[in-house]
C-alpha cells in the first residue's frame, strides 16, 4: 500500500508517497548506518537530480542499496 509521509528536510516540511516496503527498508538502512531516518532522507534529497522527485529518489536509493548488499552491479 502507498502511504503519504511527511518530513522536515533542511528546515522545510515536505511530503512524499511510498509503498510500505520501501518505507520499512529506509528505516532499516538508517538503523544499519546508525543515523536518524531524517538524516538519511536529507542525504538522499541532497543527492537526487534536479528533475527527480523525492519519492522516486527514495525508491531508487533503496534499490541501489539492496543491489549492493547482494553483490549485483548498479
Amino acid at each position: 500500500m502507498i502511504r503519504k509521509h511527511s518530513a522536515t528536510l533542511h528546515g522545510h516540511r515536505t511530503s512524499f508517497s511510498l509503498e510500505d516496503a520501501f518505507w520499512e527498508e529506509l528505516k532499516a538502512i538508517a538503523g544499519i548506518r546508525s543515523m536518524p531516518l531524517a538524516a538519511l532522507l536529507s542525504e538522499i534529497d541532497d543527492r537526487r537530480p534536479g528533475e527527480s522527485n523525492l519519492s522516486s529518489a527514495l525508491r531508487l536509493y533503496v534499490l541501489e542499496w539492496l543491489k549492493q548488499r547482494v553483490g549485483r552491479p548498479s
